[in-house]
């Protein structure tokens, strides 16, 4: 049974920070992941990754727009950490070897961002998750002799004893092979469950597991129904376009060749917070303004960007319009719409990362620290990973060295592999995988998106009930052992429910409009009620447990939230 001070689950941008920071403690460290570390969800994060750099900036300022940005729903300690933390993480990315833009003089460039109140966001072209994640990667490999890689492992349980958790179980998806991995603290960085929408920007892998992991073993969850519409998605399939578009001067335009954001967001205009441009986007549409065949999409005109500037700076995207859309995004609009983009709740921590478990900590999309509140501004979130992380990891380890290592029985991995059995063993008598999940994303993205109701979000919730059920009878075609993803699909249906549950459950709860989530039966932001964090808790096999936690709030009071 291999045992460890410190196990953590996914080698996205914050697994790997938080590994990092483990390593330099002394911790022995083990990082379980379901893919290969550079094909984390992470490498998909274009725009870049704010923090006040520049000579006439400053962390509090950031600070300010990120909790404005959050509508007022993030705590602000934790903000003000983050925030203040920033400068001094990105400058350790840079001579840790990622290839920050530079201006003429050669300093760090920074483009603007939506919701900032400057030019804030350093990054490396359009792709700069991507060069955060391999440089991580290669920095993890200075510390091979403490970190121990089990790539393409998929975790199927948390275990616990006596109410910490004290390990997990996981199965390599390779041969498998099952085993039960015991630790002193557990760190959840598994990233969020956008596969619970259709269309989503998110990477298929992105089904909720850590986030209903530590559901199932009563970690309370805070914010689920704060989910972040993207502005810009490709119209055909969903693809991310870039907030960088809009923050080199991009237009959004309706079918009539207006710029309607003058409207919405006088201001701040396409540069307004995402649940207000992705709001006035939707409207446009709702309201018969929206362009291409089926009148669902908006104008997005990139032409007003010198074409030598969008070729350097928004590469990526001038090759997803022709190879996706069959645009050339220099020469002409190309069509966007909403898209579910990023889950602002997840698993309930403090800014260490520490959950309500004893000895399990989250970090980075799994988390809710709760940083972003009722809407992340773009940038912020490859900087919780990173920041959360790296603080997750060294509390993480510190708790470890000053214990023993606990006793984790094979039990949970008994339970496991009998589960297991009894999914392969099912007969062709239920629904497909690919059916419900289709069914699941199709109906969250109907009542569960940019505009909500208390009749929608009661149909969302009959509809995940009954596939609750039928997905106990799901059958996979594959009865194999070696890369099994039909059953792993089987498993991560059940994650994705229980996620859409919460969110929706939590959605239903808050009556009001706030960020991300737009009641049209409630549409004025109630502070007087509901100025607080809505927690999910499980509640057996019954509908999900609600309470309460307040906002922290150290300098910035409440205000009428304009761009």
């Amino acid at each position: 049974m291999p045992a460890y001070d410190v196990l953590i689950i996914g080698a996205g941008l914050a697994g790997q920070r938080a590994a990092i920071a483990a390593a330099k403690t002394g911790a022995t460290i083990a990082i379980l992941s379901k893919v290969h570390p550079v094909r984390s969800h992470s490498v998909a994060a274009a725009g870049g990754i704010n923090a006040a750099i520049s000579p006439v900036d400053d962390w509090r300022s950031h600070a300010y727009d990120t909790i404005k940005g959050s509508d007022f729903l993030g705590d602000q300690d934790a903000i003000e950490i983050m925030c203040r933390e920033a400068p001094a993480e990105v400058m350790w990315l840079e001579h840790a070897g990622v290839t920050f833009h530079r201006n003429q003089k050669g300093e760090m460039d920074l483009r603007a961002f939506g919701g900032a109140s400057m030019k804030r966001t350093a990054y490396v072209a359009d792709i700069t998750g991507q060069a955060l994640l391999h440089v991580l990667y290669e920095q993890l490999m200075k510390y091979h002799e403490v970190i121990d890689r089990y790539e393409e492992w998929f975790v199927t349980s948390l275990i616990t004893n006596e109410g910490a958790c004290v390990g997990a179980v996981a199965r390599e998806i390779r041969s498998g092979k099952i085993e039960t991995f015991t630790a002193k603290s557990v760190i959840l960085a598994s990233g969020g469950a956008g596969q619970c929408f259709q269309p989503t920007t998110n990477a298929l892998i992105c089904t909720g597991d850590g986030i209903a992991q530590a559901y199932q073993i009563g970690a309370p969850l805070m914010d689920m129904e704060m989910v972040q519409y993207h502005p810009t998605t490709l119209a055909e399939n969903g693809f991310l376009i870039t907030e960088g578009a809009r923050g080199e001067g991009a237009h959004l335009l309706n079918s009539e060749g207006e710029r309607f954001m003058e409207k919405y967001a006088p201001n701040k205009m396409e540069l307004a917070s995402r649940d207000v441009v992705s709001r006035a986007e939707q409207t446009e549409i709702l309201e018969g303004r929206g362009v291409g065949p089926d009148k669902q999409g908006i104008y997005l005109d990139i032409t007003v960007v010198p074409r030598k500037r969008t070729l350097e700076a928004l590469r990526e995207i001038v090759n997803i319009g022709k190879d996706f859309a069959g645009v050339d995004i220099t020469r002409e609009p190309i069509i966007i719409q909403p898209g579910m983009h990023y889950m602002m709740g997840g698993v309930k921590t403090d800014f260490n990362g520490a959950t309500e478990v004893p000895g399990l900590y989250a970090a980075g999309e799994v988390a809710c620290v709760s940083v972003h509140g009722g809407n992340r501004l773009g940038a912020n979130s490859l900087l919780d990973t990173l920041i959360f992380g790296r603080r997750s990891g060294e509390h993480a380890a510190e708790r470890a060295l000053a214990m023993q290592m606990p006793a984790a029985s094979d039990e949970q991995l008994i339970h496991d592999r009998e589960m297991i059995a009894e999914i392969l063993a099912r007969l062709k008598s239920g629904r497909r995988i690919s059916e419900i999940k289709q069914e699941l994303g199709t109906t969250m993205n109907r009542y569960a998106a940019v505009y909500r109701d208390e009749a929608g979000l009661q149909s969302a919730h009959e509809v995940v009930r009954r596939l609750k059920e039928e997905a106990k009878t799901v059958y996979v075609d594959d009865k194999g052992a070696v890369f099994n993803q039909d059953l792993l699909g089987a498993i991560e249906l059940d994650y994705m429910l229980d996620c859409a549950e919460t969110i929706v459950v939590a959605a239903l709860e808050r009556k009001e409009s706030r960020g991300a989530q737009f009641r049209t039966d409630y549409p004025e932001r109630n502070d007087a009620q509901w100025l607080k964090h809505i927690d999910v808790s499980r509640n057996g096999g019954d509908v999900p447990k609600i309470s309460y936690s307040e906002v922290t709030i150290t300098d910035w009071q409440p205000e009428a939230r304009t761009y």
